[in-house]
């Protein structure tokens, strides 16, 4: 867990996004996935009722209805507007350039930064894979899947230029897939690491983690 005492490691630049989420133009619609989303955070999406959503923001569960189609629908908004934002943070990372090491950065940075501002989006993502009905469970896997290769091509490109040593690209890209996953159980916005240094410091992990001896 992080102390009061600040990390002062060399931080990555991390391109500006733009958050491309679609807002419901309905804005009583946003209203009731935004409770949603607390509730399925807090307490689990099974354990969550239309009606404790309704009560949520002070509506009669059947009148939900009238804004969103089911529980279900706003458990694959919430997981595809998640893994939409990851990517798209991912691919303008990589677009920056560089060589693989500073890409490798910038890729750990955005992931890690995004699961600490985004901490119930992605602990529902993570978490609630398995409620996902078919066949958006297997279009949101099918996201993961690109989003984690993405990071091992990088690390196999590295492994060929010498500059990562590391015996697995799979199980790296694992490690720091990880690393970013853990920060949305555990991240306090209210403590004194803001998103940026922790994104700077894990990707600052990730580099350590897998280049060469050599190089370092």
């Amino acid at each position: 867990m992080p102390t009061g005492q600040r990390q002062s490691v060399g931080r990555p630049h991390v391109p500006r996004v733009s958050t491309r989420r679609i807002e419901n133009p309905d804005s009583r619609g946003s209203e009731i996935l935004v409770a949603a989303l607390e509730l399925f955070a807090t307490i689990g999406y099974r354990a969550t009722t239309m009606a404790q959503i309704g009560e949520r923001i002070g509506i009669r569960g059947p009148s939900l209805y009238k804004h969103v189609p089911s529980k279900h629908s706003m458990l694959v908004t919430i997981m595809t507007r998640m893994m939409d934002e990851l990517l798209h943070r991912q691919r303008t990372a990589l677009d920056a350039g560089g060589d693989v090491r500073a890409q490798l950065k910038r890729i750990t940075a955005v992931h890690v930064q995004y699961h600490a501002e985004h901490r119930y989006e992605a602990f529902v993502g993570h978490r609630e894979i398995d409620s996902l009905e078919e066949p958006d469970r297997s279009r949101i896997l099918e996201l993961r899947r690109q989003y984690e290769t993405n990071f091992r091509k990088l690390v196999r490109e590295g492994q060929q230029l010498g500059t990562f040593t590391t015996t697995s690209d799979r199980l790296s890209s694992y490690a720091i897939l990880d690393m970013g996953i853990g920060v949305s159980a555990w991240y306090n916005p209210t403590g004194s690491v803001t998103p940026n240094e922790l994104a700077a410091t894990y990707a600052h992990f990730a580099e350590q983690m897998l280049i060469a001896e050599s190089t370092r």
